[in-house]
């Protein structure tokens, strides 16, 4: 389990002697995995303190390992108040560990205060990143206000009814946005998040409803694809036979107007031929008409 075995950026290496390998990962065996953390005996002040002292310190690996395991419970805790989005609780706990470490990595003990109050902010900051890369009806929340308004709407919201009129504005006020804003990010949390595939604790009677076994990617389908390749590369062929067949300036005239890049105008061709830009006009209309009529002709062959 990456939370449990190490910090980032430094030689902490932590080791879990304390407990079998099985029981600190949440996704091997979630329930085993919340006893065994349970069963950890927390710390007392003077314990946390002195530990804490030894790690900003000393850098001494074994405290930095009681700090973590000592607050692995908060986490689980703190991931609980995440279960309304759908997630397995098991990734939410692991992302947690990882901002508990992270919190332990630069915990400053001079600073007078609990690690706990210290780790929140690192926790929740983890399982947030987590909900807005992995919840689908939130990713589409791309700025940082957004981000803010749907956290902490979801955290406002107090009952499952709808907001009224009064709570819409309270909130918008609270958040500085527009009432409509709140509106739209409440029909966002309100919404189902269904998965492509079926989970694996359906049965066989309600997985048929999975949208992998009723929606169909018609373009994804290889027929399809080898015929819209074949119909375009026919489609060239047939415009290069048709472009052959005309004149030499009937076809300049063409190129220049349809297929080059910087395409000429009317005007600049009638300056090049000499003739008018009407002439130029017919000349091009003349043009398009026998291509057609040779496509069509090529077609009917």
């Amino acid at each position: 389990m990456h939370s449990l075995m190490g910090f980032e950026g430094d030689n902490l290496h932590m080791s879990t002697s304390l407990l079998p390998v099985g029981q600190l990962s949440p996704g091997h065996d979630l329930n085993g995995y919340i006893q065994a953390v349970n069963g950890i005996p927390m710390l007392t002040v003077d314990e946390e303190r002195e530990l804490a002292f030894r790690l900003h310190d000393e850098g001494d690996l074994e405290s930095a390992r009681r700090l973590v395991l000592s607050h692995l419970r908060f986490v689980v805790y703190i991931a609980r108040s995440y279960s309304g989005y759908g997630l397995p609780q098991a990734d939410l706990i692991q992302e947690g560990n990882v901002g508990l470490m992270k919190a332990v990595k630069r915990f400053d003990p001079n600073q007078g205060v609990r690690l706990v109050s210290f780790a929140v902010h690192w926790i929740k900051a983890e399982i947030h990143e987590f909900v807005l890369r992995n919840w689908r009806i939130v990713k589409i929340a791309t700025t940082k206000a957004q981000r803010k308004l749907f956290f902490n709407l979801r955290g406002a919201k107090k009952r499952l009814a709808w907001l009224n009129s009064d709570e819409v504005e309270a909130i918008a006020k609270d958040l500085d946005v527009k009432p409509e804003v709140v509106r739209e990010m409440e029909g966002r949390l309100s919404a189902h998040d269904a998965g492509f595939d079926a989970s694996p604790g359906e049965d066989e009677e309600s997985a048929y409803q999975a949208p992998v076994h009723f929606l169909d990617d018609s373009s994804a389908d290889p027929a399809t694809q080898l015929e819209d390749s074949d119909w375009e590369q026919d489609a060239t062929h047939r415009l290069q036979q048709a472009l052959a067949a005309l004149d030499e300036r009937s076809r300049d005239i063409l190129q220049r107007r349809w297929l080059g890049d910087d395409k000429a105008t009317l005007h600049e061709l009638a300056d090049v031929y000499g003739v008018s830009a009407e002439r130029i006009r017919q000349l091009e209309k003349n043009a398009m008409k026998k291509i057609r009529q040779q496509i069509g002709d090529t077609m009917a062959a």
